[in-house]
């Protein structure tokens, strides 16, 4: 039982995992739809007259058009992205079968449903990629198709076959097979989809009955899964597919509020912004930072330095982009409670803001998303989360300072960051990298090695031959254990530079 815990949630994991490149792309389009909307509004322009000068108006428009367009592709990008991630190699090869998949899938549901042989007329269908009148399954075509993908990509990427065909083993032989597995998916998936659909919308419809309270559901297990990273798979779900609300045919709270985003009134795209990026907005820009400023307070003089500048590195993450991570490792581990405690004040976080009727979307959290999302838009009751959130800063200050000081703890600073800041380059090889390495049991004990937005994520072979000790000293923040066989390391917003440094070196 423990060996079937250990794969579910390593999948989940690793699905996760995949899930942020496209979502974080659609952030970052996010943030250059709203600013070019807000640039748009006739309120901004009469504030700014060169906006309505032609060649200024011509240049938003293209680029306010061009990011608007991403948000139709959420689906292949998922594909193509989930193949990636969950191959374990010949990753390009998979990436390339995923948008193979997405595609044949599509061309198969349309030919079974224009067919005439049954009657599918209660399922919602869409022109996708050129083909037209096709089933519309929002982002769960992608994630179906691309789990389906790597599956088959793990098992036949190195298949071997006699040499009169050995032309089509091996990497070829991958797309072959996909053809063929999406081909039947896409004959029997109308039939599943008309029962499958109807269940969704209907689990849609509970979550919304249930009004801020579905949303403090939601704002708690976005916070508490935090430690798994499989808060990005709940977060994918609801932005991306029915289960996250409907509106004139587009599925998904972050697909309608973009979509809607600059022609329709906030007022009427509030019930979908209460799952994105306004609930984190309290805690992320008040009640984090507040909670640095208390663990820095209740430190021992020998650590203040040290801990002050954890802390700034952790809240200008926080409060600028939304990545939390560096500030709730530093205490997650530490005070558990503490972590409960926030997860607490995240779901009250989402669902006070619904409740008080803030409509402020995108999915940071941090001050570009509150500013661009929030005060650039009239209706959208940003001051709201300036008052709730100073209210968040007190409560937090005074609960981990009461806490940290009851309790005598403090969090632990690595001694020899400072000298690993240099990163002492012998061969192409970074001496961080290599305790790095070293840290997670040698080149050797290594399968493979990832990274998301703030941890390092590595697939090992004996989890005994770990070194906490070690990976702690090269400035880690935590150590996620969600298998025996994965583990996470959380370095913050350093971890691209810290991972590229690991990849190169497991090369050599």
């Amino acid at each position: 039982m423990r060996k079937n815990n250990n794969k579910v949630m390593g999948f989940f994991s690793a699905l996760g995992r995949s899930l942020m490149l496209p979502i974080a792309t659609l952030a970052a389009a996010g943030l250059l739809l709203g600013l070019t909307s807000a640039l748009l509004k006739p309120q901004v322009q009469d504030l700014l007259p060169f906006l309505k000068l032609q060649s200024f108006n011509y240049i938003i428009t293209v680029i306010k058009t061009i990011t608007s367009t991403v948000f139709g592709m959420i689906p292949v990008l998922f594909s193509i992205c989930i193949a990636f991630g969950l191959a374990k190699e010949e990753k390009e090869i998979a990436a390339f079968a995923g948008f193979i998949g997405y595609y044949v899938f599509l061309l198969s549901a349309s030919l079974v449903i224009g067919s005439g042989f049954f009657d599918f007329s209660s399922l919602k269908m869409s022109t996708i990629l050129g083909i037209a009148d096709t089933i519309e399954m929002g982002a769960f075509a992608g994630m179906i198709t691309g789990i389906l993908t790597a599956v088959l990509h793990n098992k036949f990427f190195n298949v071997d076959f006699p040499v009169a065909i050995a032309f089509y083993g091996g990497k070829r032989f991958v797309a072959i097979v996909v053809i063929g597995a999406m081909t039947l998916l896409g004959q029997v998936m109308p039939f599943i989809w008309v029962p499958v659909s109807s269940v969704i919308n209907w689990l849609g419809s509970l979550i919304a009955s249930l009004g801020s309270v579905g949303v403090f559901i939601f704002g708690f297990l976005e916070r508490i899964l935090i430690p798994t990273g499989l808060h990005h798979v709940l977060n994918g779900v609801f932005r991306t597919t029915s289960v996250g609300g409907v509106y004139q045919g587009v599925e998904g709270c972050l697909n309608i509020f973009l979509k809607f985003f600059d022609s329709v009134p906030i007022s009427e795209l509030r019930q979908f912004t209460a799952f994105l990026g306004q609930g984190k907005m309290p805690f992320m820009m008040f009640g984090l930072p507040a909670a640095a400023y208390a663990i820095y307070k209740t430190s021992p003089i020998e650590k203040k330095s040290k801990v002050k500048a954890l802390m700034i590195a952790g809240v200008a993450a926080c409060f600028v982009s939304g990545i939390t991570e560096p500030l709730e490792f530093a205490f997650m581990f530490i005070a558990p409670q503490l972590f409960l405690f926030h997860a607490v004040m995240g779901g009250i976080s989402f669902g006070l803001l619904s409740l008080l009727g803030v409509g402020v979307g995108n999915t940071g959290g941090g001050v570009i998303d509150f500013l661009i999302y929030g005060v650039l838009v009239p209706g959208s009751r940003w001051y709201v989360i300036v008052l709730v959130g100073i209210v968040f800063a007190v409560i937090y200050y005074f609960v981990f300072k009461w806490y940290f000081s009851s309790r005598n703890i403090s969090i632990d600073v690595s001694e020899d960051e400072e000298e690993l800041s240099k990163e002492e380059n012998v061969g192409g090889v970074t001496s961080l990298a290599i305790k790095i390495i070293d840290g997670l049991g040698g080149y050797d004990n290594i399968i493979a090695v990832n990274n998301c937005i703030s941890r390092l994520r590595v697939d090992v072979k004996d989890m005994s031959l770990i070194d906490e000790a070690l990976l702690k000293s090269t400035g880690s923040m935590g150590i996620v254990k969600p298998s025996d066989t994965h583990i996470q390391v959380v370095y913050g917003p350093k971890i691209e530079k810290i991972a590229k440094q690991v990849k190169d070196a497991m090369k050599r």
